[in-house]
């Protein structure tokens, strides 16, 4: 059974974990690994962030950037450079000290073209680092990363980025361990031995002690970690779990603190109770459709926004998803710092038969088929099917749908392999940058075939050179209306995070991110309640 008691005795995880220190957490999917240059998913961010620390973290009630791996940090006049003070108390899990020259290296590895890195563009704010990706120019030391002293970090950018601390606490910008990656290969190989229980070297609240692959993930708390005195767990132990029964289940029995969603079915049940442990909360991430646009038919704008217009959104969420979630008519959120994204459609079944008609599928007449791909959870074959449904009443049309298991779906994904895939983005700072950065052309996460010169003029060009927040709105919205008019995705709903948590966990703030920074939490055995306060 997945959630088998550590020690195997008649006590429940939650109340041997409470008495040791242990934290049992539900994590969604296998993650991909834990290599924080390869990876791209929910799962694997989450235990990346437990393993290491970036230059900056995100208080997990602000979100606004605090003192990690740096001590400080200080920005020129001009707001182009920053320089990093590293805390000399910052250590490798092996002893080593963390230096400027490992974050050096490391962003070189993160930005080089051979590491295949889908996140390089999250770096791209740096002078050349694009230049450096795009092999317009081979060496490093034009970039603008620099260590004139073990404990000093220089970062020059190419224009003042208001998002940048922001992105010091993604995973992409993290320090590797130099010789524990070379020690397994090359250091751009991609998923080596070196991410393995007893190989890796890491600099976070926590290390690895174990992976069991489809079982559990643990770490525990490192002796060599410089703000270890603030970390009140001992351990963490991460399982993997796809299916949301199984883990609802799992809580009910006691097996696990925290889950990372439940059934849909089961929302209403536990919102019904009082003290209940059910949360949910505002969560700065879209669901749509990804569209291969190079695949007949989708190929034909008119088709996309045909498919677009006759998904009743609104049915969709107080059906299927138990009016937990909010419909979405655009990639960027609603609210993101105060940016509103435009809306140029809306459920019109009458508009979509015309532009079907139009695009040569007269009530789908000559309809040649179509597959919507996701990764295995309950959700969101019930989201497919109802959306499957919705498509043969409204348009006449045939669609199949598939589940794959995660990793097989995220190499479908990244080879563009399918129609239309299934799928979540969820805001790695918090600013509309971050999900219109998404649709660039050939953009490390635009699995699209997406590409407007004029759409990446405004996103490339205009909006750094913005200068006001009004004014860098103005053009983000001028962005998101050509692309939610050419509709290369089929935007669903804006998340909320929804989670189930034992009274007994401490220091689990709700955020717009649905940022876990474990160096916050404990576990206090006492509270029964989630209303109590956490002693």
């Amino acid at each position: 059974m997945l959630f088998l008691s550590a020690c195997g005795s008649g006590e429940s995880n939650v109340v041997q974990g409470n008495r040791e220190g242990v934290l049992h957490y539900g994590n969604g999917s296998e993650p991909q690994g834990l290599d924080p240059h390869v990876v791209t998913g929910v799962p694997e961010n989450i235990l990346i962030r437990s393993l290491f620390e970036g230059l900056a973290v995100k208080n997990p009630k602000t979100l606004e950037p605090e003192p990690g791996v740096a001590e400080s940090w200080d920005f020129s006049e001009d707001r182009r450079q920053i320089t990093f003070h590293i805390n000399p108390e910052a250590r490798w899990s092996n002893g080593d000290p963390i230096t400027a020259d490992d974050y050096v290296w490391s962003w070189m590895r993160a930005l080089h073209p051979d590491m295949g890195n889908l996140y390089a563009y999250m770096l791209f704010p740096v002078k050349n680092a694009e230049a450096f990706f795009s092999k317009e120019i081979s060496d490093f030391s034009e970039v603008g990363v620099k260590a004139p002293d073990p404990l000093t970090l220089v970062v020059t950018l190419t224009e003042p980025t208001p998002y940048f601390l922001q992105l010091m606490d993604h995973y992409s910008s993290f320090a590797v361990h130099r010789p524990t990656i070379e020690k397994y290969g090359k250091f751009t190989d991609r998923f080596t031995k070196w991410t393995r229980e007893g190989n890796m070297v890491s600099n976070g609240p926590f290390e690895l002690e174990e992976w069991k692959l489809n079982r559990r993930i643990t770490v525990r708390k490192s002796d060599s970690y410089w703000g270890r005195d603030r970390v009140r767990l001992n351990k963490v132990i991460f399982y993997p779990t796809e299916n949301a029964v199984s883990e609802e289940r799992g809580f009910r029995s006691g097996q696990l603190h925290v889950t990372a969603t439940l059934p849909l079915d089961k929302i209403p049940v536990y919102q019904a109770q009082a003290n209940s442990p059910y949360r949910q909360d505002p969560y700065l991430g879209t669901y749509f459709y990804l569209i291969n646009t190079e695949r007949p038919p989708m190929d034909d704008a008119r088709v996309r926004r045909a498919l677009s217009m006759s998904v009743n959104r609104d049915v969709l969420i107080r059906s299927v998803l138990q009016n937990s979630a909010v419909p979405a008519y655009s990639i960027t959120p609603p609210g993101a710092l105060g940016y509103e994204p435009p809306k140029t459609f809306d459920f019109d079944l009458e508009k979509a038969r015309e532009l079907l008609a139009a695009a040569g599928y007269p009530n789908g007449e000559g309809w040649p088929g179509m597959e919507i791909v996701y990764n295995t959870q309950e959700a969101h074959r019930k989201i497919a099917v109802a959306v499957q449904q919705m498509w043969k009443d409204a348009l006449n049309i045939d669609v199949t749908i598939a589940n794959q298991e995660w990793k097989v779906y995220l190499d479908s994904v990244t080879n563009m392999d399918f129609d239309l895939a299934r799928r979540g983005w969820i805001g790695d700072f918090v600013d509309p940058q971050n999900f219109l950065d998404l649709y660039l052309t050939e953009g490390g996460n635009n699995n699209t075939g997406y590409a407007n010169p004029q759409y990446d003029e405004f996103i490339r060009l205009k909006a750094p050179q913005a200068k006001t927040r009004e004014e860098r709105f103005a053009v983000f919205y001028e962005a998101e209306k050509l692309l939610m008019e050419e509709m290369p995705i089929i935007p669903i709903y804006t998340y909320t995070s929804k989670h189930l948590v034992h009274p007994s966990v401490c220091g689990l703030s709700p955020n717009l991110m649905d940022s876990l920074n474990l160096r916050y939490v404990w576990l206090d055995p006492d509270r029964t309640s989630s209303s109590e306060p956490c002693e």
